[in-house]
């Protein structure tokens, strides 16, 4: 345990000297701004924030968080030169320019962390050669602290690299290491799972309204049901069946319910909603590589 220790301090301690260069302004860029710097693992200074335009937006980050920011073409070549780290944060549309913008500043040894949706391994490292690369897939609850991200590495990676992708990650909520060729499924099951739950509580609420409740009351009840559920989940490590048949009496409310959730297929829906997420992230990654090949 002591060596565990040890060898934990050490890697934090190596993080906090690393200039980290975050090349996008989008919400993932600002959670993992908010989320390092509020665990107190580096200084506002160690980090820099570079976006294409919208220097308004650098301005509102510059004075939230007291990080560096380039307005000018030049200022944002030295900041990319400089970064030990740059984590890639643009749209999926810009991530060719980019990275073709980025090779000739490249040092060596530099870390490239991707959180674009659909750049391979492979894409990154046909422009900028056989870096150490991470490609990652957060999602949105990572901007509240409560992310869940999927990771792979390229082969160049150290493991003091993949210590730094895991801190980045852990400090805006949980992180996995996946094969690369996981990643689509990740997508599908928790990069747009956010959006199923909303889905699924919407209409609960709905449903609340329409039996007499007040669309306060709805929405109050079906938030702090979901929030209990997954707390239940995680609290009492018990698989979602069991706890599904615990509360699901024979002939009770629970049991009428789930009957009609069967009998429109739910399960097989949810199921084929993923698999077709994943499906969708697969041809966008073949699309990005189409574009950068």
């Amino acid at each position: 345990m002591d060596i565990m220790n040890e060898t934990i301090t050490q890697e934090k301690d190596t993080f906090r000297s690393l200039r980290i260069c975050i090349f996008g302004a989008g919400s993932i860029a600002e959670a993992i701004v908010r989320g390092v710097l509020a665990k107190q693992l580096t200084e506002p200074e160690q980090f820099s924030m570079i976006n294409r335009s919208n220097n308004e937006r650098l301005q509102e980050l510059k004075r939230k968080y007291g990080v560096t920011i380039e307005l000018t073409s030049k200022g944002k070549q030295e900041l990319l030169h400089e970064a030990d780290v740059i984590v890639l944060c643009m749209k999926p549309k810009d991530a060719a320019a980019a990275l073709h913008e980025l090779k000739p500043l490249l040092r060596p040894g530099t870390l490239i962390i991707s959180v674009i949706a659909g750049l391979s391994l492979h894409a990154i490292q046909h422009i900028l050669g056989p870096i150490a690369a991470v490609r990652t897939m957060p999602n949105t609850s990572s901007t509240i602290g409560l992310g869940a991200t999927a990771i792979c590495c390229s082969q160049s990676v150290d493991d003091t690299q993949r210590a730094i992708a895991m801190i980045i990650f852990e400090a805006i909520g949980i992180a996995v290491e996946v094969e690369e060729q996981h990643m689509n499924i990740v997508t599908g099951l928790s990069g747009s799972g956010p959006a199923y739950l909303y889905y699924v509580m919407e209409a609960m609420m709905q449903a609340g309204v329409e039996g007499g409740l007040t669309q306060e009351i709805a929405h109050d009840l079906t938030v702090q049901t979901v929030l209990g559920a997954a707390e239940m989940v995680r609290r009492m490590q018990e698989e979602p069946a069991e706890l599904r048949r615990k509360v699901t009496s024979p002939g009770g409310t629970t049991q009428a319910a789930l009957d009609v959730m069967n009998s429109h297929y739910m399960s097989k829906t949810i199921i084929s909603a993923v698999h077709r997420a994943a499906e969708r992230s697969q041809e966008m990654e073949h699309q990005i590589g189409r574009e950068i090949e």
